[in-house]
Parts: C-alpha cells; sequence; structure tokens
C-alpha cells in the first residue's frame, strides 16, 4: 500500500466506523446495489431494472440516490414517478436518467439516504420498498439486502485503493455483500463460441470470491444494445445500425465498453472520443464532435443514455441518436433480491 493509499484508508477507515456507529433504519425495506471500483460496473440499469421488477411484483418502489455531480441540496425530489422535476444540473445524469424512464417510480436525491427516505414517506405517505442506488459504502443506512456489481472484464482495476486506483475500499469488502453480480458476462450468457475465452477468467474470479464471501449468491449480467433513439423520439432496431458509418463519443466510467458495445452492433465505427466520467458538456465540445465525424465520413453520431442527460439545453446535429442498453441476468436473481428472512 502506498502512503497515498494509506492516508485514504485511513480516511475510509474513520468515515465507515462512524457510519455503522450511528446508522438508521427506515421503516420500509431498503436494498442497496453498488460496487468497490469508480463506475464502469452498470449500477444505473441495474437499479432500474430492479425498480421495475420490484413494481410488477406489487411492491412500491422509490430510489433513494445523491445525485451525483448535481447541485441541489437534499432531501428534494428529482420525479414523484411522473417523470423528472429537476434538470441535470440540479439533480445529475444518473437520477435524471431514472426519473425519465422509470414510470410511477419515485426518484429523491440526497446525501442522506435516511433523510431521503423520511421525506419520501412524509410526501408521499406510501408503504415503500426503497433501492439505494450506489450504497454499498453508505453504511449510515441499514439495508436488508446488500447488491454488490463487479466488472466481469475487470473486477478491480490494477487493485489499488484511490487515488492510485480505482478500488474505493479494499477487496476483501466483497465479503458485506449478500447477492453478487458480475456484470458485462453477455458471452457467458449466450454461450457463444467466445466463452472458452472468458471462462478462465470468470472462474479465477469466482474463486477469489469465494475466499472473501461464501454466504452471498453469485449471478451473471450482461447490458444488450436494446435499440437507437434520436433526439427528436424516433426509434430505429439494432439491425439498422449494419453497414452505416458512425462516430461515437461518451463520458462515462467504462468509455471502452460502450466503444465494444457499439462494435458489437455490427456497425462502421469510423471514429471515437473519449470525455471524463460525467463531463458536462459544452457547445465547444459538441462543435468538436461534429468536426471529428464528419472528418471521418460518419453518417451519424452516436452516444450513451447518460450522455444525452448532459447535451440538454445545447443545439445538438440531426444526426444524433442514442443506443438504449437492456440489463439482463439469469434466472433466479430476482427471486433472490425480494425473498427475505
Amino acid at each position: 500500500m502506498t502512503p497515498f493509499e494509506f492516508l485514504y484508508y485511513l480516511g475510509y477507515s474513520i468515515k465507515m466506523r462512524h457510519a455503522i456507529k450511528n446508522q438508521k433504519s427506515l421503516p420500509h425495506k431498503v436494498i442497496s446495489i453498488g460496487n468497490i471500483t469508480l463506475g464502469g460496473t452498470g449500477k444505473t440499469p441495474a437499479t432500474m431494472a430492479v425498480a421495475e421488477e420490484a413494481k410488477k411484483r406489487g411492491f412500491s418502489p422509490c430510489i433513494l440516490t445523491r445525485g451525483y455531480k448535481g447541485k441541489a441540496d437534499g432531501p428534494c425530489f428529482v420525479s414523484i414517478g411522473k417523470g423528472p422535476i429537476l434538470d441535470e444540473y440540479q439533480a445529475g445524469d444518473e437520477a435524471i436518467l431514472m426519473a425519465k424512464k422509470l414510470k410511477g417510480i419515485p426518484v429523491v436525491k440526497s446525501k442522506n439516504r435516511f433523510d431521503a427516505g423520511i421525506f419520501a414517506i412524509q410526501n408521499l405517505k406510501s408503504n415503500f420498498f426503497f433501492i439505494l442506488d450506489d450504497g454499498f459504502q453508505h453504511r449510515s443506512l441499514f439495508r436488508d439486502k446488500d447488491i454488490l456489481l463487479l466488472d466481469g472484464k475487470n473486477p478491480f482495476g490494477n487493485r489499488r485503493l484511490l487515488p492510485i486506483g480505482s478500488l474505493r475500499e479494499p477487496i476483501n469488502c466483497i465479503g458485506k455483500a449478500d447477492i453478487i453480480v458480475i456484470t458485462k458476462t453477455d458471452k457467458t450468457i449466450s454461450q457463444n463460441s467466445e466463452i472458452r475465452n472468458q471462462k478462465s477468467k470468470i472462474d479465477s474470479l469466482i474463486k477469489e470470491i469465494k475466499q472473501y464471501n461464501t454466504k452471498a449468491r453469485i449471478f451473471f449480467a450482461g447490458h444488450r444494445p436494446l435499440k437507437f433513439t434520436t433526439t427528436t423520439g424516433n426509434t430505429y432496431p439494432i439491425d439498422w445500425a449494419k453497414d452505416k458509418k458512425f462516430f461515437g463519443f461518451c463520458g462515462i466510467g467504462n468509455p471502452r465498453s460502450f466503444r465494444e458495445t457499439l462494435l458489437s452492433a455490427d456497425m462502421g465505427l469510423t471514429g471515437f472520443k473519449f470525455f471524463r466520467d460525467h463531463h458536462r458538456y459544452s457547445p465547444r465540445d459538441m462543435r468538436a464532435i461534429t468536426k471529428d465525424a464528419e472528418s471521418t465520413g460518419a453518417e451519424w453520431i452516436v452516444t450513451t443514455e447518460k450522455d444525452i442527460m448532459r447535451l440538454n439545453g445545447l443545439d445538438t446535429q440531426e444526426n444524433l441518436v442514442v443506443l438504449e442498453i437492456e440489463f439482463t441476468i439469469e434466472e433466479g436473481f430476482y427471486n433472490e433480491v425480494f425473498t427475505f428472512t
């Protein structure tokens, strides 16, 4: 452990001890979805999928989120289930995406998720099932179940703690999880010819997980391309992209994963531009993207659902499309999530 990692770990340890000592409980069930690395595991699609399934099963789900990079002071509603009340600047891109896509499911923003839950109960007076977005390190709120997501292709980064690496806490903290989901393992699920190239890596990851956690059930999940959507609301199936030329860009936790997803859609990718995670785009950025796309001969420009949230208010090109992603997971996962002893 380097001196910088040690200082981070010292601060992390003090914070965790204080949070656990002063932990509070909400009067309804709480499940947490999170990871131990900085971004890139697919938390937002997983959170939305769990919320939708909860609603199908007759629960009243409510998402509690910190609204990363959102400037609004909490607790406050991002949505009461009828679309966003705040904008991306106030709520953050992930919170706005959930508010737009989840109908009938409130989204509440606050750094203090206990306060967010009480705020929801007092204002909407419902018997909620709370879903704690990005909550694995938020130990100040008791949860009935902890769901941990690990990127199947790069689960622990360089295995270093912040600020040297991408680990938010030591690897042995996976022992806290009740359910572990290995994401971005579409090939493992589909059983295609490339499974042999992943099998040994996945087997090694499972073996390492079980060194620290023998109680958690392990599931495999993927993020499947679903459709393309234009800024005017038109939609196109995935096979529409075949043989067309695209220029891609994004500012997410794992941009290379998005690039790989684009290539899997059998499109002609003429170029790709990377931005920092949660980058807030400017008119200058859009002009540069458009210029780069034109110089590579691209017919279309493509980005992610999160990135489009940060383009609101900017003049965007008519040939800009968004690739929508569907969270897919093994059978039995939701039964495990919604079973309490």
